[in-house]
């Protein structure tokens, strides 16, 4: 396959100050892309940290690679802040083709301890964030007739992790933001996908051995995100696996079931045919919610 490039594009990458953020944007910016690199610069929980600085310097690496970029310091956790970040782009060059919502804290803490504060702020940066950037940049996208979101979810997102409750919570909302949000741009030619990365980051380097973060560079999930907002990629509403050379598409399946009649439904019953219930034989990924209540109503109809 030849190169791909990002020529004439125009990408947002948020938290691009560190870690994956900034691979995504070198790499973007390495193939053609015109990046607006948007970092608050603060520290891991959320509260303030490093200012401009952090987002100044990928811009200048990126500079000084014969790239092009500008920052933004903008908080992704207010309407006011993503519409800014959006402004930043329009201003610089014109348009925006590609968003990669990247931006996230941690404030980890068992359920029991977790104070509201702990439970918004995350929700807030998260979920909120991701909707308020992509809501911002939707208008430039449908008036394109051309976009490429790629949002950010996780592990425990997907499958749940103790003292998470909070981060959790607000990844896997991310996915049904991200698959309604594919639904709806389809006919704009907008394209919406998911990845689910495991990398060296500030966030994993607390919970990781270094032997394990030495095989895990954010690098190796940036090319999966390179390919999600290229042209060649006409996937849409999917959800990717990926780090440490892993790449893997995840998918919320659903059994066949079993069918009742109506007047013989109980607690009875449902315990009687439980292991059929359970059994994921023959389980498939249905493409919408519609889709997925059809296979309830086949039973219903019968």
């Amino acid at each position: 396959m030849s190169e791909l490039r990002f020529d004439n594009r125009v990408a947002i990458v948020t938290g691009a100050g560190g870690g994956l953020g900034r691979a995504h944007a070198l790499l973007l910016a390495k193939r053609g892309a015109k990046v607006v690199v948007n970092d608050l610069g603060g520290a891991m929980d959320g509260s303030s940290g490093s200012g401009s600085s952090a987002a100044d310097k990928v811009v200048d690496e990126i500079k000084a690679a014969g790239g092009q970029a500008v920052a933004s310091y903008d908080g992704v956790d207010t309407w006011e802040g993503a519409q800014k970040i959006v402004a930043k782009a329009k201003e610089a060059f014109g348009k925006l083709d590609i968003v990669i919502n990247n931006a996230g804290i941690l404030r980890d803490v068992s359920f029991l301890k977790m104070t509201d504060e702990d439970w918004d702020k995350v929700l807030r940066v998260h979920l909120s964030g991701t909707m308020f950037v992509s809501r911002a940049a939707w208008p430039l996208l449908r008036e394109n007739n051309y976009g490429r979101v790629v949002n950010t979810t996780s592990a425990a997102g997907l499958y749940g992790n103790f003292g998470q409750a909070n981060y959790s919570s607000a990844k896997l909302g991310i996915v049904g933001l991200s698959k309604t949000l594919a639904h709806e741009g389809a006919k704009y030619n907008i394209k919406v996908n998911v990845i689910a990365p495991i990398a060296k980051s500030r966030m994993t380097e607390t919970v990781m051995p270094p032997n394990v973060l030495e095989k895990l560079a954010p690098e190796y999930v940036s090319a999966l995100v390179a390919y999600l907002v290229s042209d060649k990629c006409e996937d849409s509403a999917q959800v990717y696996a990926v780090g440490g050379g892993y790449f893997s598409r995840v998918a919320v399946m659903e059994a066949e079931g079993i069918g009742l009649p109506v007047e013989k439904v109980s607690p009875e019953a449902v315990a009687e045919q439980w292991a059929k219930i359970n059994d994921m034989t023959g389980a498939k990924a249905y493409g919408n919610a519609m889709e997925a209540a059809g296979a309830a109503m086949k039973f219903a109809m019968m």
